[in-house]
């Protein structure tokens, strides 16, 4: 695992060159360009390819400010919270981060930046900042969040029509899968040749993977990420998407990370494990005699309490909310649980040094960063506080309460207006991020779907 990811200090405009290491790893592998990535609000890359020589002599890059606030569908808002100047930021490599870029044609490497402002603040609209910034109120109390992703991905034939609906590819036997094959190894077997470029890749980005499944849905698939660092496993989960999404196109495939991409289909989860520790590197949710400790509950309230109005950070898009459907293993409501899958917030049976909540709540298409912050700031605010949890439940989280926003538009009301949401990310951010969102919310509701072709156009 890496180190634990700093803090940039405000006064961070010292301008840092790549060692010896990256120097003889270009050298050696005859690399030419450098994508100089960040993750945007919806999680996607964007930056600037760089020659190899300037990366590795220090050269700066600089961004527009608004560039981390781009909707998905190329758009901006004009929000006055985003000045008219657009001015710009600079883009600072974590030297950490860089490794070759599996996907490239032509010898390349491929770099995770963080955005700063001009006076070396880190930018307030950018997801890897915002994490950071969570981090440190962590820090401030002695603690390090430990964190693990659990991606779900749908791998589908090409589709050039987005009128149309994703479609399984066909496999060895020449036939697509129908679905309901859960751990089966025979379909895990299946479109081999992706899975062994992708996993190649996975270790050329030092993406640390754990386990690798066949989920319920046809050729869909979850992949656990190793526990570590918070900003390491975001960056890591960021990776291992825009990896996913580039090898499957050249094998012809998509890889799809909508949390509901099929109808009739799963829907596609990005489970998070948490735990924090101290100082020494123990388990604060765990007492010295094994037994679990009062933060444990402290935190599970903190989700409880603070989730659903940072739910728009778990679930970012119109799709987002179709996930949610009783008896599917996607939640419905915060209840929380031990060792209980019908719940939201579940506790897994665990010796006391791995003990930990799985929060079940966000998508595989939530921004990891965003997600993570999202998770870790509501905890953190329960230990804060300190808050109780509900009693645990142990029947079946189906029959309670839908505790969570149904749409997209609840979720953006709810977190415009929560001053919670606020106090945790800044007036700012979420004023931003709330903009933008209402931008791709309007921009979904002037289209009209199929459905209402099909049954409104002969019938009204």
């Amino acid at each position: 695992m890496r180190q634990p990811a700093t803090v940039l200090p405000a006064d961070s405009t010292t301008p840092s060159r790549p060692g010896d290491a990256i120097h003889a790893l270009f050298s050696a592998q005859g690399v030419r360009d450098v994508e100089c990535i960040f993750p945007d609000i919806s999680g996607y890359p964007r930056g600037k390819l760089m020659p190899a020589g300037s990366f590795l002599a220090g050269g700066e890059l600089r961004i527009c400010q608004a560039i981390p606030m781009q909707a998905v569908t190329g758009d901006y808002s004009y929000n006055p919270v985003f000045p008219d100047s657009d001015p710009d930021v600079r883009l600072l490599p974590d030297y950490d981060t860089v490794s070759l870029a599996p996907w490239a044609s032509v010898p390349r490497a491929v770099a995770i930046h963080d955005c700063l402002e001009l006076d070396g603040e880190l930018c307030q609209f950018a997801p890897r900042s915002l994490l950071k910034k969570v981090l440190a109120r962590y820090a401030a109390m002695g603690l390090q969040p430990v964190v693990a992703p659990e991606i779900e991905f749908y791998l589908t034939a090409a589709n050039a029509d987005a009128a149309q609906p994703l479609l399984p590819p066909a496999v060895r036997g020449g036939r697509a899968e129908v679905g309901q094959s859960a751990f089966s190894l025979n379909m895990l077997n299946e479109l081999a040749p992706f899975w062994n470029e992708f996993r190649d890749a996975c270790r050329t980005l030092g993406i640390a993977t754990d386990t690798w499944i066949h989920e319920v849905g046809a050729t869909q698939y979850e992949i656990n990420l190793q526990h570590g660092d918070a900003v390491a496993v975001a960056d890591q989960a960021f990776l291992f998407k825009y990896a996913a999404r580039e090898i499957a196109l050249k094998h012809g495939l998509n890889a799809v990370f909508m949390a509901k991409p099929i109808a009739g289909n799963s829907g596609s989860s990005m489970h998070l494990h948490i735990s924090v520790v101290d100082a020494q590197g123990d388990n604060v949710f765990s007492q010295g005699d094994g037994s679990e400790s009062p933060r444990l509950h402290h935190f599970i309230a903190g989700l409880q309490t603070h989730l659903p109005d940072l739910m728009l950070m778990l679930a970012p898009n119109v799709n987002s909310y179709r996930r949610y459907v009783s008896g599917s293993q996607a939640p419905t409501n915060l209840q929380w649980g031990y060792d209980n899958r019908t719940t939201g917030l579940r506790v897994p049976a665990s010796g006391p040094a791995a003990r930990r909540v799985e929060n079940r709540v966000a998508g595989a298409d939530a921004n990891p960063y965003l997600a993570i912050a999202a998770s870790l700031a509501a905890g953190l605010k329960g230990l804060q506080q300190p808050l109780e949890p509900s009693e645990p439940l142990a029947g079946n989280g189906y029959d309670q309460a839908h505790g969570l926003p149904r749409t997209m538009e609840a979720a953006l009301e709810k977190m415009q207006h929560s001053s919670v949401a606020r106090a945790l990310f800044g007036d700012n951010f979420v004023t931003g991020y709330c903009a933008v969102k209402a931008l791709e919310l309007a921009s979904y509701q002037s289209e009209i779907s199929p459905w209402e072709r099909r049954f409104l156009l002969p019938q009204v």
